[in-house]
């Protein structure tokens, strides 16, 4: 599900899951948090995430989940123990996004230093249709670069970003075409694995300080809130349309 490699000063790790669009169950997210852990201990000076197939990461896999006995606060617990160590990684880290980017998949590309997108991915948090809320980071991440008018607009109606439109609206770093995508991001992550390490991780540190408070305090509150819906009508009922591939029937309760 995970792979990590290791070529000379860089790290690359794939979520390798192709068939799920590399969605991202409890266990695949240990694996991952283990793989950060593995490449920081190696002593990379650069890491490169990516997925594998047509699509970066559709969120968490629900595929067998049970809403009336997931325990919903300890995996989004993983998951923020996961972005923290994304964003702690003691080099730069880069995302090359394509496909898919939804829920976890954008909470780990919004933990990444720098992520390049390929113009037509697809990026946001259809929650809208699981009768539950923007987890991961999302809330902060569409606040803070679109607005709230924007930010409720994709949150009501489940619409998701191109990567270009993504892009114009400042969410991440640059656009890039699909088929050049994988290449243009690794020669960067190189290029930044030769340079001056430690006059990177200074500017990380003072961008984490700038935007740390802010993103920790909205993923806490997302994970309390996603535990209070766990327990309403609608979000058993969108789990069940998600998992029986036909339209949910929302009753607002």
């Amino acid at each position: 599900m995970i792979s990590l490699s290791l070529d000379g000063a860089l790290a690359e790790i794939t979520l390798d899951a192709p068939e799920k669009l590399n969605a991202l169950s409890l266990e695949a997210i240990a694996e991952l948090d283990a793989a950060y852990a593995e490449a920081a201990a190696s002593g990379a000076r650069a890491l490169m995430l990516r997925g594998a197939g047509r699509a970066f990461c559709a969120g968490r896999d629900i595929a067998g989940v049970d809403p009336e006995t997931d325990d919903v606060l300890g995996y989004l617990g993983a998951v923020e123990a996961l972005m923290r160590r994304i964003a702690a990684f003691p080099a730069p880290t880069f995302a090359a996004v394509q496909g898919a980017c939804l829920g976890v998949g954008l909470g780990l590309a919004i933990a990444s230093d720098v992520v390049y997108v390929a113009g037509t991915a697809k990026i946001g948090s259809p929650f809208v249709n699981l009768g539950a809320t923007l987890d991961s980071g999302g809330h902060a991440l569409l606040y803070e670069r679109l607005g709230a008018h924007r930010a409720l607009d994709l949150i009501y109606t489940g619409e998701l970003l191109t990567g270009a439109q993504a892009v114009e609206s400042g969410l991440f770093s640059r656009s890039v075409p699909a088929d050049e995508l994988l290449a243009f991001t690794r020669e960067r992550a190189v290029r930044a694995a030769a340079g001056p390490t430690q006059a990177f991780l200074a500017s990380k540190r003072l961008i984490d300080r700038l935007r740390d408070e802010a993103l920790w305090r909205v993923v806490a509150e997302e994970n309390r809130a996603q535990a209070e819906l766990r327990d309403t009508a609608d979000y058993r009922e969108g789990f069940a349309a998600f998992q029986e591939k036909r339209k949910p029937g929302f009753t607002g309760s």
